[in-house]
């Protein structure tokens, strides 16, 4: 049993169940044990999973364009731009992005700071290697509290709220914050909530008491734990997952944009897409060495999990607080439209055998055009 089972083990001894979320929080993001912690090179070809990012340099590019474009729309002479990214792992999207600012608008480049919003001390020192020659302009934050704070402590009484015209977004994040894990009880017609519990030397799952879990979670469109059209057809044991985390983090982060773009990229789908008569068993799933499997609760610290976006619940928790909702689409229809405008430009230079490939691969339904979905909300 390696260190990171016995830390949960410990906490789910003394809990009795550990909810899923709180399990899913310590295996992936506990402190020097935890999946993201200990695995720099866990996306790629030699890691567990793929990405964007790992297909090569044009997707940053192709995003440098449009950030450029927005940054340009909320720039003025009285304030400065900022393009905050949170969970920018290893720092490989953040260089790719700012190379191309680099040799493309340089200008636009000397009058702004990338920022990064990351908690783990490890995964800064990481990214600050990948990002050595850009050293003076990129800044790390451990989160948006803090940046708050040190912004409210440098600025006057008249400028404190709020604080950033920019654009913030995230890249394969959300669909790795904790999530809580709920059933369907089909003959007392309610939901129950998934835990773990130590059985022997293993972990398993076990069901939390209704007293101990929130009576309402968002599903988005003002919809809850609470489907009085489905239930009459919901099979016994129907999964499903919700993420609170997720949906306060994108009302956190909404909340120190004064003007600008809150973007993120990311597996997911809507509210009535999450109630599919084929997805019994809900999102959660776990990755190891590009394998998908189905026991969530073995390889503890070795391999990843993820459960899918709610969008449905993002764009709500959005617009709860001010938002506008400016695009929702697939990642091939966001990429798409980016490269048109940047190839009326000819900002991508020569089109290369390489780009057309990374393009493909980005783009096509079958690879990770479809998979991956984009929501850009504004102030």
């Amino acid at each position: 049993m390696n260190n990171l089972s016995e830390i949960i083990r410990r906490e789910a001894a003394q809990r009795g169940v550990l909810s899923f979320a709180r399990f899913m929080e310590l295996a992936l993001y506990c402190p020097v044990h935890g999946y993201y912690e200990t695995k720099k090179d866990n996306p790629g070809r030699h890691g567990d999973f793929y990405t964007s990012v790992g297909v090569g340099e044009l997707f940053g590019q192709l995003l440098a364009f449009q950030f450029a474009e927005w940054l340009e729309e909320v720039q003025s002479a009285k304030c400065e731009v900022r393009i905050v990214e949170a969970g920018a792992h290893n720092g490989r999207l953040a260089k790719d992005i700012l190379a191309w600012l680099q040799s493309n608008r340089l200008e636009l480049l000397d009058q702004i700071e990338y920022w990064i919003i990351e908690s783990s001390a490890r995964r800064q020192e990481w990214q600050g290697e990948t990002l050595r020659e850009f050293a003076p302009r990129v800044r790390w934050f451990a989160g948006f509290q803090s940046l708050l704070q040190e912004r409210t402590c440098h600025s006057s009484p008249a400028t404190r709220h709020p604080p950033l015209r920019g654009v913030i977004f995230s890249n394969e994040l959300l669909d790795a914050m904790p999530v809580h894990r709920f059933g369907w009880d089909a003959q007392n017609k309610k939901w129950f909530e998934w835990g773990v519990a130590v059985d022997g030397e293993k972990f398993a799952w076990a069901k939390i008491q209704p007293s101990a879990f929130p009576a309402r979670h968002s599903l988005g469109d003002g919809g809850s734990l609470q489907p009085s059209a489905l239930e009459s057809v919901l099979p016994d044991g129907y999964t499903i997952e919700t993420c609170p985390a997720a949906e306060s983090w994108w009302r956190e982060a909404a909340g120190i944009l004064e003007r600008g773009k809150l973007m993120t990229i990311d597996y997911g789908l809507t509210a009535d897409e999450l109630f599919s008569p084929s997805r019994t068993r809900g999102t959660l799933r776990a990755y190891f060495r590009h394998h998908a499997g189905d026991d969530i609760l073995a390889n503890i610290g070795e391999q990843d999990l993820t459960a899918h976006v709610n969008f449905s619940a993002i764009q709500a928790a959005g617009e709860s607080v001010g938002l506008r909702t400016e695009m929702f689409s697939t990642q091939s229809q966001f990429l798409t439209g980016i490269l048109e405008k940047a190839s009326k430009d000819n900002f991508l230079g020569e089109w290369t055998s390489a780009q057309a490939r990374q393009f493909q691969t980005l783009t096509h339904p079958e690879h990770l055009g479809r998979a991956f979905r984009v929501l850009v909300q504004s102030r």
